[in-house]
């Protein structure tokens, strides 16, 4: 800008008259994706296990490895854990869901199982993304186990200290 601005009214004049530039405020249309049934897969991550999820509209019913939801998962933080996505877009037993988990201890297969579903929402539905990014649940948690290092008990625990 080699000529001085006189006036707030000369600035917006003067940036009127720049190229269109895409606004932060345009958002990007997703289309639904769904396969031949009418569901929509995703992967979930958490720890060491690893979740592959199916979803489609139905009943509420949950089957992991084959067998309901109550059952393996028997504990009920972890069955609060599987709902969370569903309770946070007001979409609770309106879908079915049918997930095949393997690694890991029970804790990170229902992170992995909550990762996948969360994500397999916002492909089935893509106005649900919003509220399950701003809830975090579309962000695979990077935390795994540090490794054991050499000369150490465990990573970080060394062996007792004797003095004498």
């Amino acid at each position: 800008m080699s000529e001085s601005l006189q006036s707030l009214d000369e600035l917006q004049k003067n940036q009127s008259t720049e190229p269109d530039k895409p606004s932060t405020e345009e958002v990007v249309q997703r289309e639904p994706q769904r396969d031949e049934w009418g569901r929509s897969y995703a992967t979930g991550k958490r720890k060491n296990a690893i979740a592959r999820v199916w979803i489609k509209p139905g009943a509420g019913q949950m089957t992991v490895n084959g067998k309901k939801m109550e059952t393996y998962f028997a504990r009920p933080v972890l069955q609060m854990i599987l709902r969370r996505p569903f309770q946070l877009v007001n979409v609770e037993n309106q879908f079915d869901v049918m997930a095949t988990v393997r690694g890991g201890g029970l804790s990170g297969q229902a992170g992995a199982v909550k990762h996948g579903i969360s994500k397999a929402l916002q492909l089935y539905e893509p106005t649900f993304r919003p509220a399950l990014k701003a809830a975090g649940l579309l962000t695979r948690d990077a935390r795994v186990v540090e490794r054991k290092k050499y000369g150490r008990r465990k990573a970080r625990r060394s062996f007792q200290f004797s003095k004498r």
